[in-house]
């Protein structure tokens, strides 16, 4: 099944037994999902980001959010009871999560954290998220991240 070199998420989807697609383009630093979702040929809004934030005690957290989406901080915070979260910088988001920033996925971090998805992501039959590399996205079910990594379900997506 695989053409592209091993990552620790693809070994975690293996270990699940998750069907997935693999999907290779040209990763372009600060290109964003507009970039993959265009170079693919998908909709944007089915390119999921993986993000990491920290909470108001420096805890890390990931959050899957729509690519044609922001997060709401505010809203997140509320709904996870926090009193704030924040982006983590890029040295710290690869520190919690052993991936680069660009090729950060939910499958296979590095440190264990609370890992949070946009409701409305589970409305799409089919998701694009980072395969653990930048330039490399896998395809597969969404509830099937729900199933592997136990993220909870939020609604904290901002419109761009």
């Amino acid at each position: 099944m695989s053409k592209h070199s091993e990552t620790p998420a693809t070994v975690v989807l293996k270990q699940h037994q998750v069907q997935y697609t693999e999907h290779i383009y040209e990763y372009i630093e600060h290109g964003g999902t507009s970039v993959s979702s265009s170079s693919l040929g998908v909709d944007e809004h089915h390119v999921v980001k993986t993000l990491i934030f920290e909470d108001d005690a420096r805890k890390p957290l990931c959050v899957l959010m729509h690519g044609d989406r922001k997060v709401s901080t505010k809203e997140l915070a509320r709904q996870i009871g926090a009193k704030r979260v924040a982006p983590c910088k890029p040295e710290d988001a690869t520190r919690h999560s052993g991936y680069m920033v660009g090729g950060c996925s939910p499958f296979g971090l590095r440190k264990p954290m609370s890992i949070y998805m946009e409701r409305t992501i589970l409305d799409i039959e089919k998701i694009l998220i980072n395969g653990g590399k930048r330039g490399f996205l896998v395809g597969l079910n969404p509830n099937e991240v729900v199933r592997v990594v136990a993220a909870k379900l939020i609604d904290a997506a901002l419109v761009e």
